[in-house]
């Protein structure tokens, strides 16, 4: 997943993917860059209008981790929360203790791990029903302490109409806050069957509040796509809903929108939602 991000900056100047040379074993990485200022958190909705074993539709992404939802390979849904260390390495073993990702909350029913092999860093997740056509909610926040920063993710339970406040971890920035939003769908999996599977998850009223206290909506984002050789660079898609931007690979999925290009919401509230957690506002 590092690498993933990493490979971010590259290709949200991509005005075409790559030519296929072989047939493809999984579908095509698709994402948003979100045009925002750097901030203190990061609100974002996610509806998945189609999935399928192996997807994961992540909804805020950030320059130092990732935070979104999963359709596990056995159909099990479940929540995603990881930040990298900064120091280079696949290998979580390797990396000194004063470079790795630190746990400063961890929420009740949330497992939390090191992770490895793209990157290293701290990960958690938690069983979370999620369902196709239901709005998920979610939210980064970040803490400036000194060189370091304290990423908490919150993710709404709409069984109980609450926020849960799942883990927050600490780690070497620099002293930087969030930058480089993003959001993605993508096929894990990888199996050749994946391909012609399709994913669909639209992705709008997303907000920020800035390092200058402002609160601004994301009105718009920038569409790019994986260049790996054995991804179905095709089959891949992005454009306005209804009230949000959507994004749509593998299946039958005909690419429409230029790869490259940026699209508005075609929908921006005037404000955020009134139920963010009061910890945001302070």
């Amino acid at each position: 997943m590092k690498q993933t991000f990493l490979s971010l900056i590259a290709l949200l100047s991509l005005a075409a993917p790559a030519v296929q040379a072989e047939e493809p074993t999984a579908a095509c990485s698709i994402h948003f860059g979100w045009q925002a200022p750097a901030s203190t958190w990061f609100y974002n909705e996610a509806t998945v209008r189609k999935s399928t074993p192996g997807s994961y539709f992540m909804v805020c992404g950030w320059n130092t981790g990732y935070f979104g939802i999963q359709e596990l390979g056995d159909g099990r849904k479940v929540a995603i929360f990881s930040v990298w260390d900064p120091s280079n390495g696949d290998n979580p073993e390797n990396v000194p203790l004063e470079q790795r990702v630190e746990v400063l909350h961890e929420g009740k029913g949330v497992e939390v791990s090191r992770f490895g092999g793209e990157g290293t860093g701290g990960k958690s997740m938690t069983r979370f029903n999620w369902k196709i056509g239901e709005k998920v909610r979610c939210i980064v926040q970040a803490k400036v302490e000194g060189e370091k920063t304290a990423y908490a993710g919150w993710l709404y339970q709409p069984a109980q109409r609450e926020w849960k406040h799942l883990v927050t971890f600490r780690v070497k920035t620099g002293g930087k806050p969030l930058s480089g939003l993003y959001s993605f769908v993508e096929d894990f999996r990888r199996d050749t069957k994946s391909v012609k599977e399709e994913r669909r998850c639209e992705f709008g009223n997303g907000w920020v509040r800035t390092v200058d206290g402002r609160l601004l909506a994301i009105t718009e984002g920038r569409f790019t796509c994986s260049r790996a050789k054995n991804e179905a660079q095709e089959l891949i898609n992005a454009g306005q809903a209804e009230s949000a931007l959507f994004l749509a690979n593998g299946g039958r999925v005909k690419r429409v929108a230029e790869v490259g290009s940026t699209l508005k919401q075609p929908l921006v509230s005037a404000s955020p939602p009134q139920d963010l957690p009061p910890t945001l506002l302070n």
